[in-house]
């Protein structure tokens, strides 16, 4: 399939094989745009999520990369622009947890950088790589933009994931790096915080949270929707919260008000 000249804005959604990722990408395409699906492989899983995208009547494709290898973007990028033509907004959910949880005394270095290649260093490259793009690129037509995913964990302490808390806090300062950087361009860049959102991730600790609710921890009572979260993403995407710069937008069910 070679790229036509659809008006349609075009968004990269990272890590879109399931979950988070596919939900976002599936509301973006019910908010008019275009759809690239990256992930680490081309999965029977990645090819259905596009499939079940162009079902909602736009473009879609699904493209393989590397987050944590750099050299691996500029093909990844050129390989969703071949199919839909220019992208107009990189939304960076491709994202680790810790190896294993434990003891933070016993973290590896390894084990550190695991979070850090990926969370941190390969969303930073990333977000450099497209921002050169936009910026050599005549004015779109489109809201241009990056939404970035990152945890309530940013804030909140996780005691047994201490380097997943540390890539995910470092990755709301790159956030509000970028949207410092080219928010004189035109160009939007925010934050997305999830709180608990049932997915298949999420299922290890679903009985540990659900009590949590039942405690009150949650000021909304229940765990979020995968696709709450891509209607935040879609909404700042479109250029629908004006005059803004670097927001971060908790989907949290206000689990970081603090409250007593």
């Amino acid at each position: 399939m070679t790229a036509d000249t659809s008006n349609r804005p075009v968004a990269l959604v990272t890590g879109a094989q399931r979950g988070i990722g596919r939900a976002i990408a599936l509301q973006m395409a019910q908010a008019g745009f275009d759809v690239a699906l990256c992930d680490r492989m081309l999965s029977d899983e990645l090819h259905a999520a596009a499939a079940e995208v162009a079902e909602l009547g736009v473009r879609s494709t699904a493209v393989c990369f590397d987050l944590a290898d750099t050299s691996t973007h500029a093909a990844m990028l050129d390989a969703a622009e071949a199919v839909l033509g220019p992208v107009t907004c990189l939304v960076n959910n491709a994202g680790v947890s810790v190896l294993s949880r434990g003891d933070l005394l016993d973290v590896t270095p390894q084990a550190y950088d695991h979070c850090q290649d990926i969370n941190t260093r390969g969303t930073f490259f990333l977000m450099q790589a497209f921002a050169r793009r936009l910026l050599v690129r005549p004015q779109h037509p489109h809201h241009r933009s990056m939404v970035t995913i990152t945890s309530s964990n940013a804030q909140a302490v996780s005691i047994q994931r201490g380097e997943y808390c540390v890539s995910k806090a470092a990755l709301s300062m790159v956030s509000s790096l970028f949207a410092v950087r080219l928010g004189g361009e035109g160009i939007g860049v925010y934050e997305v915080v999830p709180g608990l959102i049932e997915t298949e991730m999420s299922l290890t600790s679903k009985a540990r949270y659900d009590a949590d609710i039942q405690r009150g921890w949650l000021v909304v009572p229940r765990w979020g929707q995968a696709h709450e979260v891509g209607k935040v993403v879609s909404t700042l995407a479109l250029g629908l919260l004006p005059y803004t710069v670097g927001q971060a937008i908790r989907v949290d069910g206000g689990m970081l008000i603090n409250k007593y």
